[in-house]
């Protein structure tokens, strides 16, 4: 039976379609393939999961009633990874009707998907750190109150949890939320600091850093989220559960002021950063902080991976794979 992966040519969700392929899972995996970073960057992540047995693809917008069913296509698909949102603090301000779309109305379509499917095991579905907010207790804990957003994104991912904690109430769907913490790596995003510093410091352009650097983020290595992700999958909540949603954070549980972070990143490129310091952005927080507990507790799951050794496997990624590239390819 496959599983259905959406934003399946997104970062996260790429490297999820690579694991479980590689472990014998058939995968149909859909994306929309639009423009919020560079399409030929998802279409890249894309090139690598095409011709891999047991995967296929179809471009599709999940928010349009029925596209996942067009997807599934008959095949009896009882787990889905919904991966696929429109992502960014700060374009939440410039955007908003993307993100209640793509976020909201498409959760609800992947909702309806799995309540419609006879024998549906699980949803794991990506919810995210924003939705703590402004929150001063640290670190974040899943018991935390989470009603007070600070930004339109966050607020759409609060809103999915909700949603999913109803549909798992009203109609037994079994799912699981993970709020991912900063994820990082190789294949990664355009718009998150990493790649942004990265690229400026090689082409000799400053770099803008807020807050006076004064940010302290917990940074969460690819390979473990995807590790998190596959985990979670195999072991749904029980449907004896009243209730049979959960929620997880998925963190590095060890947060990273942001000028050592840029530390790091000079070191590794052997490049002197020229550092633009600037106030606070709307819809940022200070720090983000995840307790682990409860993933480790459930799961024995402890992340591994320092900020130094998986900053370098981005640098190296970056540095001889993607900025290497042909212009255009």
């Amino acid at each position: 039976m496959p599983i259905l992966v959406t934003g399946a040519a997104g970062f996260i969700g790429s490297h999820v379609c690579l694991k479980l392929l590689e472990r014998g899972d058939n995968v149909v995996g859909v994306d929309n393939l639009n423009d919020y970073y560079d399409p030929l960057l998802k279409r890249a992540r894309l090139a690598r999961l095409l011709g891999l047995p047991g995967f296929s693809f179809l471009e599709i917008d999940i928010a349009d009633p029925l596209a996942l069913a067009r997807a599934a296509n008959g095949q009896n698909v009882t787990k889905l990874v919904h991966l696929a949102a429109q992502a960014g603090v700060r374009h939440s301000l410039e955007n908003p009707r993307a993100y209640i779309r793509s976020n909201i109305c498409g959760h609800l379509e992947v909702l309806e998907f799995c309540r419609g499917r006879p024998g549906f095991e699980h949803l794991v579905y990506a919810s995210s750190s924003s939705v703590y907010g402004g929150n001063q207790k640290v670190p974040f804990s899943e018991g935390d109150r989470v009603d007070y957003p600070l930004s339109l994104y966050a607020a759409t991912k609060k809103s999915d949890e909700l949603m999913s904690h109803t549909y798992a109430h009203l109609f037994g769907v079994p799912q699981t939320g993970l709020r991912f913490f900063t994820v990082y790596g190789p294949w990664g995003r355009p718009d998150m600091a990493y790649w942004i510093f990265t690229k400026a410091m090689l082409e000799g352009r400053p770099i803008r850093i807020f807050n006076n650097g004064e940010m302290w983020r917990d940074f969460t290595y690819i390979d473990e989220v995807v590790e998190a992700v596959v985990a979670v999958l195999d072991k749904p909540p029980s449907l004896a559960d009243a209730k049979p949603s959960r929620l997880y954070n998925v963190g590095n549980n060890q947060p990273a002021r942001l000028g050592d972070f840029i530390d790091i990143v000079e070191r590794l490129l052997g490049v002197k950063a020229d550092r633009q310091f600037e106030a606070m952005q709307p819809g940022d927080v200070v720090q983000t902080f995840a307790d682990m507990t409860l993933l480790e507790q459930d799961f024995g799951f402890k992340p591994r991976t320092s900020l130094e050794v998986g900053l370098g496997k981005f640098v190296d990624w970056y540095c001889s794979e993607w900025a290497a590239r042909p212009k255009g390819a």
